[in-house]
């Protein structure tokens, strides 16, 4: 045997092939650290994928406040829309399978389908329903499912008929989860099982994700599963845990709960193009480059100064990803939101790297700054105090929202009144795609209650002239702004919402409902 094969042997046997890949930064532990205590972060559970190799897949912090038990490697995450990806490979799997073509309409597997539009109704494909570029607003829809709700995928799928579109049909991206959910039950469809059944059989069997589960029905305090954590929707309050999402209507979207054990194994196979070991395929190498081919054009706009370092030359969505570079390298990447609770797997094919960041606390500044902390040290990257820009972009936009509340407040004219009694606001109304909701008058003010949405329940104070704020009791909910319009009689003709803040998730679209009052039935004499 050559000399030269004798000391790679002596070398292979010395060290097993993870510890050959390139190792993670010698001050990750650290680095995670500091981002848990800046952005007050619970939880956290970072994994790091190289060159095939799972090189780091380590727990930090606890699952819960209050309890010591502490986040490892086996810790379960809702992943939000993380979840996109495994949509958009269940559609790869059946492509390969010629089953479904990414461009047959939607409306050929599903014939019910309808938006609002006609010529969309029939133009619509599978590959729209992954890119975000089906004429709909940012996150129109949503309130149909987030908070929880009682709609089923099906009703949601109804209602996408009578959502207007925000611009015309393929002309601009404007992420959309309701999308999602149509492609969900295009899967059922056509494959006969629900989309549940064939991510837990299609993808997760396969790839040996063993933990990762759809819902969180069934996971109680004893199982090894992070819960979220909230401040409020403006950060300001108290961190405290709060109850899970219940994402099953809209799971296509983001109802998907992993941890890094399984979540190593999706990028790993995502890294190899859909080869899961020499002799297996969870999909094909060019359904792969489909999903990671731009679909849908990204705007390149200049990032908050303390975060110029990340600004891209292109951006845009393939199919259940989004695409961009930095410095000089394509990110294909998502990040996923729920209440609580906020993620962030990104890859960077070119080197065969691949991280997950999984938080249980609301904001992206921890996950960002510690995915590029990662990136830059295997890319060699002068060092950046991402923890510190990521910090400062925050504190910029809370103060930025703080303002224009108080200028709003300044602007307000105290001294007008309602045009009716309160009495005459209260009643039923309805949403041709939400559904009802209803005011009371109770002890002197106005009461909202969202019906599809049990913990919408808001308080609504006189803001000025026919405008309400509602300041919804559940602290996780953004405040919002109730007006009413009145016809030439000085009857109440629609009730229209709107965030108070920028600071409001857009996944809170109260500007896209448009409700009307429900007649009351006349009272015989």
């Amino acid at each position: 045997m050559p000399r030269r094969l004798v000391t790679t042997v002596f070398l292979l046997c010395l060290f097993p092939l993870a510890a050959l890949a390139q190792a993670p930064p010698a001050d990750l532990d650290a680095w995670v650290a500091r981002a848990m205590t800046t952005f007050n972060v619970p939880g956290v559970a970072v994994a790091i994928v190289k060159d095939g190799q799972v090189v780091h897949a380590k727990g930090y912090g606890v699952r819960r406040l209050g309890d010591p038990a502490p986040v490892d490697d086996r810790t379960l995450f809702g992943i939000a829309s993380n979840s996109k990806a495994f949509t958009a490979a269940a559609l790869a799997i059946l492509v390969d399978e010629k089953k479904l073509a990414w461009d047959d309409p939607v409306s050929q597997h599903i014939p019910s389908f309808q938006m609002y539009d006609p010529y969309v109704s029939r133009e619509l494909t599978v590959r729209d329903t992954l890119s975000h570029r089906s004429g709909l607003g940012l996150g129109a829809g949503d309130l149909l499912f987030w908070p929880d709700t009682n709609v089923s995928r099906n009703e949601v799928v109804a209602a996408a008929r009578f959502i207007r579109p925000a611009s015309s049909f393929r002309s601009r991206y404007a992420y959309n989860n309701l999308m999602f959910v149509v492609a969900g039950q295009v899967i059922a469809a056509v494959s006969g099982m629900s989309w549940d059944d064939f991510i837990r059989q299609r993808i997760f069997a396969p790839l040996g994700m063993d933990s990762s589960r759809i819902s969180s029905v069934g996971l109680g305090p004893s199982d090894n599963v992070a819960s979220p954590h909230s401040a409020g929707w403006r950060l300001q309050g108290e961190l405290k845990p709060i109850p899970p999402t219940r994402d099953d209507t809209w799971a296509a979207a983001a109802g998907i709960k992993s941890n890094l054990r399984d979540l190593a194994k999706w990028v790993s196979v995502q890294l190899a193009r859909g080869k899961i070991d020499d002799t297996r395929r969870l999909f094909s190498e060019s359904v792969a480059n489909d999903m990671w081919q731009v679909t849908t054009p990204n705007r390149v706009t200049n990032p908050p100064a303390p975060l110029a370092g990340i600004k891209p030359n292109f951006a845009g969505y393939g199919l259940g990803w989004e695409l961009r570079d930095y410095r000089g390298r394509t990110i294909v990447s998502h990040t996923g939101g729920l209440t609580g609770m906020v993620t962030l797997v990104r890859l960077i094919p070119s080197e065969q790297l691949g991280i997950v960041v999984l938080t249980n606390q609301e904001e992206g500044g921890a996950f960002n700054a510690i995915a590029y902390h990662i990136v830059d040290a295997y890319l060699g990257a002068p060092p950046t105090d991402w923890i510190a820009a990521y910090r400062q972009v925050r504190d910029d936009r809370l103060k930025k929202a703080n303002d224009e509340e108080q200028k709003q407040a300044a602007a307000r004219n105290r001294d007008s009144r309602p045009s009716l009694p309160l009495e005459a606001y209260a009643g039923e109304y309805v949403d041709t795609w939400y559904g009802g909701t209803s005011l009371a008058a109770e002890n002197g003010r106005l009461v909202l209650r969202m019906a599809r949405t049990p913990a919408a329940v808001a308080d609504l104070e006189h803001w000025q002239y026919n405008t309400f704020k509602a300041v919804f009791r559940d602290p996780t909910i953004p405040d919002a702004f109730v007006t009413f319009a009145l016809d030439e009689t000085g009857k109440i003709e629609t009730m229209r919402m709107v965030a108070t803040s920028e600071l409001a998730d857009f996944s809170f679209d109260y500007h896209d409902l448009l409700f009307r009052p429900v007649p009351k039935p006349a009272v015989r004499q």
